[in-house]
């Protein structure tokens, strides 16, 4: 709960809005004030309600103009192109093969019968048409399916889903390993290269977002995995410049609050 806190907190949204609080607890301030020395007030005391509705206009148009650049796609673009042109290859052919490819959850939800008896496919579901494409392209023999639940006795688990669209997709059963206990990245590598060692392998394919991928591989080389990264799910394409792509909108909004996640998963790591 901690970090999630964190990680809203530090995101454009979150940012934005204790800026707003704090301005708000300073105009509150003022009145208070304004209220106690009625009458009464001195020289240096309206010197002091000018300093703080002074502060509080610049903390609400502070707030303002954050969230308004980071609700706009060419800010929130450019955030999340400079992460994604660090992922690795783009390319299915430039992929180095290897006997495992570690295949991380997030993208998709769990069956819970009797309103959605089927696993529901995320926008990161291309981490596993991903995975299933790297094995018929013969870059990998074996697929490990990490993703846990939120509830730890809770089942089918993501990992489960996974494996059943992998079914679907022509992935023989045999050819998928399962590891149902994680639900953080850095659980994700920790129980992976637990169960790897255990197998005596030591190098894998890493399958995830692209956007995700710089954080996702820095953990898993920090667990002693050598790791060929197949970065999937890229986000940004050119777009032609448009006047109102600089218009606030809830998915660039999403898009930045992402980016910067990734952002402080990377530094919190290092």
């Amino acid at each position: 709960m901690l970090s999630k806190f964190v990680a809203w907190l530090v995101s454009p949204l979150g940012t934005a809005l204790v800026l707003l609080a704090v301005a708000a607890l300073l105009r509150g301030g003022i009145a208070s004030t304004a209220r106690a020395f009625s009458g009464h007030a001195g020289d240096a005391i309206s010197r002091s309600r000018m300093r703080r509705g002074r502060a509080a206009q610049w903390l609400a148009g502070a707030a303002f103009v954050w969230l308004w650049i980071w609700s706009s796609a060419p800010a929130s673009d450019a955030l999340r192109g400079w992460i994604e042109e660090q992922s690795g290859p783009r390319a299915l052919a430039d992929v180095r093969a290897a006997e495992y490819a570690v295949v991380l959850g997030g993208s998709m939800s769990t069956p819970r019968p009797p309103r959605r008896p089927d696993p529901d496919l995320g926008m990161a579901s291309d981490r596993v048409w991903h995975a299933a494409r790297l094995f018929h392209a013969g870059k990998v023999r074996r697929l490990l399916l990490c993703g846990g639940s939120s509830a730890p006795t809770e089942r089918p688990t993501e990992a489960d889903s996974m494996r059943r669209f992998l079914l679907d997709l022509g992935v023989p059963d045999s050819a998928i390993v399962l590891e149902r206990s994680s639900t953080t990245t850095a659980s994700n590598a920790e129980q992976a290269a637990r169960m790897l060692r255990a197998l005596n392998v030591d190098t894998i394919v890493l399958v995830t977002s692209a956007l995700h991928m710089p954080r996702a591989r820095a953990n898993f080389e920090r667990v002693g995995l050598v790791v060929h990264p197949a970065p999937t799910d890229f986000e940004i394409v050119d777009e032609p410049f448009e006047p109102d792509r600089w218009l606030p909108s809830t998915r660039a909004l999403d898009g930045s609050a992402r980016a910067f996640k990734e952002l402080l998963g990377r530094a919190a790591g290092r």
